[in-house]
C-alpha cells in the first residue's frame, strides 16, 4: 500500500502518571503539574508529497478525520513558522492509540508529521521553532517534541504544557492499559474538575518538587494522583470498574491518564503484567506498553 519514497514516523503514547490540575487563568487554560511517559504504544504515519502547493490531504484507517484536525494545524504552523512553502502532502495514520483516551494521540501525531516535514524539506527546526508550533497546535504538543528520536522520554510538565523539563526515562515498568468504552471529551473533563473545585483542592497531592523523586521509586510507594479521575468516575461507572479490576489484578500502581478515560496498571514484569492482561481481557480492551 506504501511506496518506498513514503516518509515513515511514529508517534508514541503518552501517559500521565500524576495530573493536578490548577484553577483557570485569565486567558482561559488551566495550569497543570503532571509527569508525562511516553510509552510503546504507537501511531505510524506515512507521508508522501503529492501534486500542489500548501495541502494537507489526511486519512486513517481506524476513523474518519475532521476537516479541522492537528494534523491539519501542524502542517499549516510548519509553513508559518518556518516560512517554508510547503508542497502538499498526503498524511496516512496507521492508528494504534485510541482516540479521546487521554494518551496525546492527536498531539503526537502531530510532533511527527513535523519531523516528517524536516525530512521532506531538508531541515532541523530549533527548539524555539517547535514550540511556536506546539503553541499553534495544542498544548501535549511541547511534550512530544521533546522525545529522544526513538519516540522515548519522560518529563515534568507544567505551566499550560509548554514548560517540560525532561527527567531520567524508566524502561523497567509495564503498563496495562485498559480503554473502559467511554469517551470523554478534554472540554468535558476540565467542566467537570471546574464544577467540582472545592472539593478537589482536599485532595493530597503530592508537591510538583517531589515527583522526580516519586517517580524514582518502586512503583508501590508512588501517591501520585489525578484530579479527573474522580469526577469521571463518578459520571462513568466502566472507569470506576475498570480501575477495581486493575488493582485486583495485582497493579503496583493504577489510575487513569490524562483526562480519560483510558485507565493503567503498573507493573514491574511483563510476565506480571501479561497474567493481569489475562484477568481483564473479555471484559474491556486491553493493550501492554512499556
Amino acid at each position: 500500500m506504501y511506496m518506498a519514497l513514503d516518509i515513515r514516523v511514529v508517534a508514541p503514547a503518552k501517559i500521565n502518571l500524576n495530573l493536578k490540575v490548577l484553577p483557570p487563568r485569565d486567558d482561559g487554560f488551566h495550569g497543570i503539574e503532571s509527569i508525562f511517559q511516553a510509552v510503546s504504544l504507537q501511531d505510524v504515519l506515512y507521508i508522501r508529497p503529492v501534486l500542489g502547493k500548501g495541502q494537507c490531504l489526511c486519512s486513517c484507517d481506524a476513523m474518519e478525520l475532521p476537516l479541522d484536525n492537528t494534523l491539519v494545524r501542524a502542517y499549516k504552523a510548519f509553513e508559518s513558522v518556518t516560512g517554508i512553502q510547503m508542497p502538499s502532502v498526503s498524511v496516512h495514520v496507521e492508528k494504534h492509540i485510541p482516540a479521546g483516551g487521554g494518551l496525546g494521540g492527536g498531539s503526537s501525531d502531530a510532533a511527527a508529521l513535523v519531523r516528517g516535514l524536516e525530512k521532506l524539506a531538508g531541515v532541523k527546526l530549533s527548539v524555539s521553532q517547535c514550540n511556536d508550533i506546539a503553541a499553534l497546535v495544542g498544548s501535549d504538543v511541547f511534550f512530544f517534541f521533546s522525545l529522544d528520536e526513538n519516540g522515548r522520554g519522560a518529563a515534568l510538565v507544567s505551566g499550560r504544557g509548554e514548560i517540560v523539563q525532561n527527567i531520567d526515562f524508566r524502561s523497567d515498568l509495564y503498563y496495562l492499559m485498559i480503554l473502559p468504552g467511554v469517551n470523554s471529551s478534554t472540554k468535558e473533563a476540565y467542566s467537570l474538575v471546574d464544577q467540582q473545585y472545592s472539593e478537589l483542592e482536599k485532595l493530597s497531592f503530592p508537591s510538583f518538587e517531589r515527583l522526580r523523586k516519586i517517580y524514582a521509586l518502586p512503583p508501590q510507594q508512588w501517591n501520585f494522583k489525578n484530579s479527573f479521575t474522580a469526577v469521571l468516575m463518578e459520571k462513568y461507572k466502566s472507569i470506576a470498574q475498570a480501575l477495581k479490576l486493575v488493582n485486583e489484578a495485582g497493579a503496583s500502581f493504577a489510575d487513569m491518564s490524562g483526562s480519560g478515560s483510558t485507565v493503567f496498571g503498573v507493573f514491574s514484569t511483563r510476565e506480571s503484567a501479561e497474567n493481569a492482561m489475562g484477568l481483564v481481557k473479555g471484559k474491556y480492551y486491553c493493550v501492554i506498553a512499556q
